[in-house]
């Protein structure tokens, strides 16, 4: 198991960006719940921030690519504006154990590289 953070490293409404080896991928912290990605625009494949932990849109409410605009529901997500709508960013499964969260190191090793 890889650990990439503690709950309380993050704060609600906000987003933390992670390297594992070559892989690039980010949390999201909303209504105390967090929700991990794989750091992939599936538009371009490219990272979706411009600017370190800068994945949301400025009220919080998407996560938002840098490139072209393209938001994506927080909860699951799904595309719903931009130029990749329909499409969805890769979930990455996680435990949380103690407040930590915890990847399989198996669940990323066949994640693309960026």
């Amino acid at each position: 198991m890889i650990t990439l953070c503690h709950l309380d490293d993050i704060e609600e409404g906000r987003a933390k960006g992670f390297e594992v080896g070559p892989k690039q991928l980010f949390a999201v912290k909303k209504d105390n719940q967090l929700h991990l990605y794989y750091n992939y625009c599936p538009h371009l494949g490219t990272p979706l921030e411009w600017l370190e932990d800068q994945f949301l849109d400025p009220d919080g409410a998407f996560i938002q690519c840098a490139t072209h605009g393209a938001l994506f529901v927080i909860e699951n997500g799904e595309c719903i504006q931009g130029p990749c709508r329909g499409k969805s960013l890769r979930a990455i499964p996680f435990v949380m154990g103690n407040g930590f969260m915890m990847v399989e190191e198996a669940d990323i090793a066949g994640l693309g590289r960026i």
